[in-house]
């Protein structure tokens, strides 16, 4: 198996748990659908350097050496002997301060939002574990689905993950694809990435009065959320916005997104990840140049 690498079964919703490198856990929870992906990242050390006054980082094997003080010997006790590759080193007694505490890091790839086997119950179990310390990432490449569920995952992200999550268009967000994407704070995209907005559908069922009063309800529930992620963010106006509610779709490219600020950075060749201001003023500055040489 290569490294970092997690073996699946694949449709499984069972969490699978392998020990990668680093002593990095990780935990597999999902199906063909929507995935998740838990890191379990130790915590980092630091010891003071004394010369460049400053922390800097040690690793676990540094933090297992075997370090012993003479003090019956010695009047200063901040001096310090180390025994270490069968050399003895004078140090200033160590000071050693948490740099990065231990946290998980989530990764959830969102395709369809359909519940497959109560497979996003799981999803959603273990994502309220979540500390404040912990990070989420999304991976979305998804037509949409469930408005329903898409508003459980606003819940989590708003409530576990605030101001601690990152969206990536890889390839597409359509409908609540599109909103989902909108709501982590840092929100990145590839320069073939696109979005689409448009209003919900539903399908009910039941006695006249019954189907209009959840009609009505549902209608004002589901506007309001919408208008809250997307207008208030100033990702469309409201009057684009009541255009959306009587039927028409928005469709827009990686330029589009870097524009209303629904992307805030983008990775382009290299793996290179810009943020969308400077995406935007390369592609003036290639247009110049196109326009100065014909």
């Amino acid at each position: 198996m290569a490294r970092g690498e997690i073996k699946t079964e694949r449709g499984t919703q069972k969490g699978v748990t392998k020990s990668l490198k680093g002593n990095i856990m990780a935990t597999y929870v999902g199906n063909n659908n929507h995935s998740l992906y838990i890191k379990v990242i130790p915590e980092k050390r630091g010891r003071y350097n004394y010369k460049k006054q400053r922390y800097d980082t040690i690793s676990p094997k540094s933090l297992s050496m075997v370090l012993f003080y003479i003090d019956k010997k010695l009047k200063d006790r901040k001096i310090l002997y180390a025994l270490f590759f069968n050399r003895v080193i004078f140090w200033h007694k160590p000071k050693f301060k948490v740099l990065t505490p231990m946290y998980k890091d989530y990764s959830l790839y969102i395709g369809e939002f359909k519940s497959i086997k109560k497979s996003l119950h799981s999803i959603f179990y273990k994502l309220k574990d979540a500390t404040s310390k912990d990070r989420l990432e999304i991976i979305i490449n998804s037509h949409g689905g469930n408005i329903e569920e898409g508003r459980q995952f606003y819940n989590i992200i708003r409530g576990k993950f605030y101001n601690n999550s990152i969206a990536y268009l890889d390839n597409h967000g359509y409908s609540m694809g599109a909103v989902l994407f909108c709501i982590a704070e840092k929100r990145v995209i590839y320069p073939y990435s696109n979005l689409m907005f448009h209003n919900y559908h539903m399908i009910n069922a039941g006695k006249g009065g019954e189907i209009v009063a959840r009609v009505e309800h549902a209608d004002k529930l589901n506007t309001k959320f919408r208008h809250d992620i997307v207008v208030k963010q100033g990702f469309l106006s409201e009057e684009e916005y009541q255009k959306l509610l009587i039927g028409q779709d928005f469709w827009m490219d990686a330029q589009e997104l870097c524009k209303r600020g629904i992307a805030t950075h983008i990775i382009v060749d290299g793996g290179k990840e810009i943020t969308a201001k400077e995406y935007l003023d390369t592609l003036c500055n290639n247009k110049n140049i196109k326009q100065k040489n014909i």
